[in-house]
């Protein structure tokens, strides 16, 4: 995966609309990137939705309803960061324009961003040649059948491969929303904004876990979270399984099946990424040296922590705050 690039604040966000698609994942990147959000104190997101057959022509969506976009495809190929939803036939590529336009914003050097089956248009496009990408786990091998040459990874809930990021379904379209505004503006405002939205900031796992038919709530799902809650108020300390499963009265045997099933990882792949987010805001926003950021956030070495943290984010502690500061 290339690594990925930490942009300027305060970009132009173009969301495509066309014909049957659905307005929940419209809503999604107007919801994140539209909102004006001054209590943030940064250069926000300036969002344009996009038609294609121009300004103000009527584009009919799912229920019936129709959606008068506020710009053509003109705006789509100029702006900085590109939203692609679900598009409405997942065995046929859309019309020549749209393909063009998005070639034409890549080509610009614009972010493209795909939401559940939206990645087909970006493979239509060819935007997809050379990278990892996924996409709904059901759209897997209609995907794979259509574009046998590209990399999919249907496991996951969203991809960011250089400047071409793609999502899962459209709930992980929030997921990785929200890692567009970790990366240009900090863990700190992302977070801010997931507040707002009432979700985590952060999710770990991935698809496979909602592939088969979910197990209802019960209480073994809220002693598991109960047990994150109490590991969340407490990384930097030194957390066992044991403990865990503890703090969930359950044995460690059937405290790792539920937390599993519940969320996708294991404990320790959680920790881990809990404690890497953890770290974020104390790069963005101290001169600590690595070390101490290490230790407060709960790795017991430096080599440690720069080894799980590039795993994650694909860049070093260093060059992470290197980049945040140089931006900001």
């Amino acid at each position: 995966m290339a690594e990925v690039r930490i942009e300027p604040a305060g970009r132009t966000v173009a969301v495509l609309a066309f014909a049957g698609m659905s307005l929940f994942e419209t809503g999604i990147a107007t919801e994140v990137f539209g909102l004006p959000r001054p209590e943030l104190q940064v250069p926000w997101y300036r969002l344009t939705i996009c038609g294609p057959d121009g300004e103000g022509a009527p584009v009919p969506v799912l229920g019936g309803a129709a959606l008068q976009p506020a710009a053509g495809l003109r705006a789509l190929a100029a702006a900085d960061t590109v939203i692609v939803p679900g598009v409405e036939n997942v065995h046929a590529d859309p019309p020549p324009e749209v393909l063009a336009a998005l070639r034409a914003a890549h080509a610009r050097g614009a972010r493209l961003v795909s939401i559940c089956s939206g990645a087909f248009a970006l493979a239509a496009a060819g935007l997809l040649d050379g990278r990892r990408a996924t996409t709904h786990w059901r759209y897997a091998e209609v995907f794979r059948a259509r574009f046998p040459h590209l990399d999919l990874d249907p496991d996951v809930l969203y991809i960011a491969d250089g400047d071409v990021w793609t999502s899962a379904g459209s709930a992980a379209g929030i997921d990785l929303c929200l890692h567009v505004v970790r990366t240009d503006h900090g863990a700190a405002v992302a977070n801010a904004v997931a507040r707002r939205l009432v979700v985590q900031p952060h999710r770990d796992g991935g698809q496979a876990q909602f592939i088969e038919a979910p197990m209802p709530a019960g209480a073994d799902d809220d002693r598991i979270a109960a047990s994150l809650e109490w590991a969340l108020a407490r990384l930097r300390e030194p957390l066992t399984l044991a403990e865990l499963a503890r703090q969930a009265h359950m044995s460690p045997r059937t405290y790792l099946r539920h937390f599993t099933r519940a969320t996708g990882t294991s404990p320790i792949r959680w920790l881990l990424r809990q404690r890497v987010q953890a770290s974020l805001p104390l790069l963005e926003t101290t001169d600590a040296p690595i070390e101490q950021v290490a230790a407060a956030v709960g790795f017991d070495a430096a080599v440690t922590y720069r080894h799980h943290f590039t795993n994650a984010m694909r860049t070093s502690p260093s060059a992470y705050r290197q980049a945040f500061r140089a931006r900001a």
